[in-house]
C-alpha cells in the first residue's frame, strides 16, 4: 500500500548499497597483497577500471587489467582468490542500516537495491538474510548497464511496475542523484542512516 513518505505518496524506497548501506571496502590491503603489490599501487588502479566491472565485464578480465597494470599476473585460480575477497571487502553493513531498513519494512515501505556492482557481488547480497528485507534487487554487472545512464533507471521502474515519481532513491554519488532525478525519480544525496529517517519523515 502506497505511504506518505515526505510531502509526497511514495510507493517504493530504493537504495544504493556501496557506501550507502555498506561501508567502504576494507579489502584494498588484502587484494595488494594477492598480487604482491603495495595498497598505494593498487588501489588508484582498482578504482579506474572498476566502472567495466560494474558493467558486467568478467571477473577475470577485470582484475587482469589491473594486474596489467601493476606488473602482476593473473590467472583464474587467483581471480577467484581476488574475486571472493573483493565480495567480502564490501560485505559490512554501516552502522544504523540494518535498522533502517527493518524499521521501514516493519512500517509496510516496500524497499528496492539499485547498486553499481559486478554479478558476483550481487549472487552473495541475494544470499544474506538482510537482502529478504528487499522485494527486488537490481545489480548493474547483471543488465550490464549503470548508474547514472537513463537506462538502468528505467529497468529498474520496470522491473518495480512503477511511475518515477513514485520512487523515492538514496545514493552516495551526486552523478547518481541526477541521473535519476533526469528520468523523473525523487532522489536525495545520502548522509548517513539518520539523515534518511529524517528526509522519510
Amino acid at each position: 500500500m502506497p505511504e506518505p513518505w515526505g510531502t509526497q505518496v511514495t510507493n517504493w524506497i530504493v537504495f544504493d548499497y556501496g557506501e550507502v548501506l555498506s561501508l567502504r571496502t576494507a579489502a584494498v590491503p588484502k587484494l595488494a597483497a594477492a598480487m604482491g603489490v603495495s595498497p598505494e599501487t593498487f588501489e588508484p588502479v582498482y578504482w579506474s577500471v572498476r566502472d567495466p566491472y560494474d558493467r558486467g565485464c568478467p571477473d577475470l578480465e577485470y582484475w587482469t587489467s589491473i594486474g596489467d597494470q601493476v606488473g602482476a599476473k593473473v590467472d583464474d585460480a587467483l581471480s577467484a582468490e581476488l574475486t571472493a575477497l573483493d565480495v567480502a571487502g564490501w560485505g559490512q553493513l554501516a552502522p544504523g542500516s540494518l535498522d533502517l531498513l527493518q524499521s521501514l519494512s516493519d512500517a509496510g515501505a516496500s524497499l528496492a537495491l539499485l547498486s553499481n556492482a559486478p554479478s558476483a557481488f550481487g549472487v552473495w547480497v541475494r544470499e544474506q538474510e538482510w537482502a529478504k528485507l528487499f522485494k527486488h534487487t537490481l545489480f548493474s554487472g547483471d543488465v550490464k548497464v549503470a548508474k547514472p545512464d537513463a537506462e538502468i533507471f528505467q529497468l529498474l521502474l520496470d522491473k518495480l511496475g512503477a511511475a518515477p515519481e513514485e520512487c523515492l532513491f538514496f545514493d552516495d554519488r551526486q552523478v547518481n542523484i541526477d541521473g535519476a532525478r533526469a528520468v523523473g525519480i525523487r532522489a536525495h544525496l545520502w548522509d548517513g542512516a539518520e539523515a534518511a529517517r529524517a528526509a522519510l519523515a
